[in-house]
């Protein structure tokens, strides 16, 4: 009985065996086929040849892009001959407009933040009831490009004055600060023989904020930068649309004397994209026509250019709770950019 089994079921086990092989023939097969199509150069091992194909699907896919704007083009010229309106062209899908709406971001017929802006600790220097004046030292072990970083903050900041740390207590600083009328301080921070945070207190009772600095590029390292002037800057702040971003923009704007010099022509910018604030600092200078003319190389309807005569960093915001907000925040610290 058992034997006669083993025999009847030895053909159904056979076709079932085929029937898996053929199932695996077939995703080897869908395998090697996917394995052809996902073809790219890096898989390639011979650089030579690697760089060729990838210079090769490069060129590909401009000309394919090239293609398609012509086709693009030639439909919208061809929708203005029969006064039809063009074909609506696709956003690109990025990082920024695919955000969620931000519930704190601050709204202009919002009379709670006009009051509170009334009521703030900034609110006396930026009516220009009283004269900004910063006070600026260092950690106790500063670096060899602490100094340099710190007379380029000298030449940024209107009304600045250095003082060297020694061996004073932060709390001792801060009552000689008080006592002369200072309405902020800053302390550079360095490790490494780098400069990497900014701590900013707003005397005499806070806020203080953290910046966290990288990428410290000094004005004697950019090519072809300008000398700073003693002009008084214009303050140029954006997308500081939130409560904190609100905030941090009226403290740094206390910085800065309000009455800019617009002869100057001097700009200062802190520019905040995805929680990091960038910094430049230049100089913008107006151009004629004739000298437009006179320049083959400018480039048609530029009315003015900027030139960089100052550091780059980045700092991030980290944000405490009372009246410290830390700030650790990538931004660029470019210093003044002139001609």
């Amino acid at each position: 009985m058992g034997a006669k089994r083993k025999k009847e079921d030895a053909p159904e086990m056979a076709e079932d065996a085929d029937i898996d092989d053929g199932g695996c023939r077939d995703r080897r097969n869908r395998q090697k086929v996917e394995k052809k199509e996902e073809f790219r150069p890096s898989m390639i091992k011979n650089k030579e040849k690697r760089s060729a194909a990838h210079a090769k699907l490069k060129h590909q896919k401009k000309l394919e892009k090239r293609k398609t704007k012509k086709a693009r083009e030639a439909a919208d010229k061809q929708a203005l001959e029969l006064g039809e309106e063009p074909p609506q062209r696709s956003v690109p899908r990025t990082i920024e407009n695919t955000r969620e709406a931000d519930e704190t971001v601050c709204k202009p017929d919002d009379a709670e933040l006009f009051v509170a802006n009334d009521a703030d600790e900034f609110s006396s220097i930026l009516r220009r009831e009283r004269a900004p004046k910063i006070l600026i030292t260092t950690c106790r072990f500063h670096s060899t490009r602490g100094p340099a970083f710190i007379s380029e903050l000298l030449t940024v900041i209107p009304n600045a004055h250095y003082y060297k740390r020694g061996t004073y207590d932060l709390k001792k600083i801060v009552e000689y600060a008080t006592k002369e009328d200072f309405t902020t301080l800053i302390v550079v921070h360095t490790s490494r023989r780098e400069p990497d945070a900014l701590l900013v207190t707003s005397l005499p009772s806070g806020p203080t904020a953290h910046f966290k600095l990288s990428k410290l590029v000094l004005r004697k390292e950019i090519k072809n930068h300008g000398n700073p002037t003693g002009h008084v800057p214009e303050l140029v702040l954006n997308n500081f649309t939130t409560r904190l971003g609100h905030r941090v923009g009226r403290m740094i704007q206390s910085l800065f004397p309000q009455n800019p010099d617009f002869r100057g022509r001097r700009v200062v910018t802190f520019h905040n994209q995805r929680d990091y604030i960038f910094f430049r600092h230049h100089r913008y200078i107006f151009e004629t026509k004739e000298s437009k003319q006179q320049d083959p190389k400018s480039k048609k309807g530029k009315d003015a250019e900027d030139k960089s005569t100052g550091q780059q960093v980045i700092a991030r915001l980290q944000v405490g709770i009372g009246l410290v907000i830390s700030v650790s925040c990538i931004f660029p610290l470019a210093l003044v950019s002139e001609a």
